[in-house]
């Protein structure tokens, strides 16, 4: 990969991280337009590497939020275990709603089936489309949320459930746990926001996996241009999800899915267009 390849990649996962659009299949169809090759472990393991670099921004942009703690006494006569519960429930919250995708992931990628995922442009077309139709209805469907509704382990888990549909590219993590969030009551907002928080130890874990995966199999891929091109890419896809995440929030809030229901519609039909026209992606064969 060149650096202005690793920039374009770079911009779009910063702008397409928190849409409801799928990073990954936005990222998988740059990958494709800028004719890089597919299979690679080094082209795989960039594409959830710099997902964390924009998970980060979540982690600057809502500190005050994330590094929170329950000051309020916990319920007289609780064990350590309950007490600790109670001050680091946010946090708790966090890891059962981690727990499915972290099932799931691994059983992905140790039958190979999300790496083969990875590589097909065309599994990507089709779940644009099919989620594209999807959020013309969902606001619909599912606007009902109110700031009553409180989250819990219940409610953390089961949108922890939707989250694993993400293993599809095309699907958006972003959508899948937003969506679980106003399945179970929460606005588009407070869904919004949780899906920000649970992105973080989701991608932590992505990477690491990546990384210690990249560590077993042949090491010629460490160059110092490939680490390179990941902290860079981590670096742009950083301030580009920093400055899109906010105007998201207020977007979605004011005007909810179906701008983005279309948008999918649009990019994975011409990608199916394309396809099954027997075209390439590729700019330059």
């Amino acid at each position: 990969m060149t650096w202005i390849e690793t920039v374009i990649i770079a911009i779009v996962e910063g702008l397409t991280e928190f849409l409801p659009v799928s990073s990954t299949g936005h990222m998988i169809i740059t990958q494709n337009l800028l004719g890089i090759p597919q299979g690679d472990p080094f082209v795989h393991a960039f594409t959830f590497i710099i997902q964390f670099g924009a998970i980060l921004s979540v982690v600057c942009l809502y500190w005050k939020r994330f590094f929170q703690f329950d000051h309020t006494p916990a319920p007289e006569g609780s064990s350590l275990l309950m007490r600790l519960k109670h001050k680091f429930y946010f946090y708790w919250l966090l890891i059962v709603g981690v727990i499915p995708a972290v099932v799931i992931g691994l059983l992905a990628k140790k039958s190979g089936l999300l790496d083969w995922l990875l590589d097909s442009v065309l599994v990507v077309a089709i779940m644009l489309v099919a989620g594209g139709i999807f959020m013309l209805f969902c606001d619909r469907l599912f606007n009902k949320g109110s700031d009553e509704n409180k989250l819990n382990e219940k409610r953390a888990f089961n949108i922890g459930l939707y989250q694993c549909l993400s293993v599809i590219p095309g699907v958006s993590r972003s959508m899948a746990t937003i969506v679980g969030g106003m399945t179970q009551g929460l606005t588009r907002k407070r869904a919004a926001e949780f899906s920000f928080f649970l992105a973080v130890p989701t991608m932590a874990g992505a990477t690491l996996l990546d990384l210690l995966d990249l560590l077993k199999e042949d090491a010629a891929w460490a160059t110092s241009h490939n680490i390179t091109m990941l902290i860079l890419g981590c670096v742009v896809a950083f301030v580009v999800a920093l400055l899109a995440m906010k105007w998201f929030v207020a977007f979605l809030t004011k005007y909810g899915f179906k701008a983005f229901g279309y948008y999918r519609i649009i990019v994975g039909g011409i990608i199916l267009i394309l396809l099954l026209t027997g075209h390439s992606l590729a700019m330059v064969d």
